[in-house]
């Protein structure tokens, strides 16, 4: 599937011409997050220097929201993960807590 077809499946707001110019950088705009979309086929190498360009274009699109990284990796049954910061996922976490009380 291609990152159209991803950023369709998340119901996620594309962001035109992604890379291209200085604003709206990354994929799409998700809930409270920039998510830049990456596809691979066995395996994906995630270092400081991709997540620092994730961060980068999430800062450069919207510094409110959340830099993450959609990772869509398979060849034949593809598995979707997310990547956020660790701070974040403790957010949600605690607000998933104080919500269900």
């Amino acid at each position: 599937m291609s990152e159209r077809g991803e950023i369709k499946r998340m119901g996620a707001k594309a962001h035109k011409n992604s890379g291209r110019g200085y604003i709206q950088k990354a994929d799409a705009s998700w809930e409270g997050f920039i998510v830049d979309i990456k596809e691979a086929g066995k395996s994906f190498n995630l270092t400081t220097d991709v997540w620092g360009k994730i961060v980068t274009d999430q800062m450069k699109t919207d510094v409110e929201k959340y830099p993450a990284l959609k990772l869509v990796i398979g060849e034949k049954q593809k598995v979707r993960l997310a990547v956020i910061e660790w701070a974040v996922l403790e957010e949600l976490v605690e607000d998933a807590k104080r919500n269900s009380n």
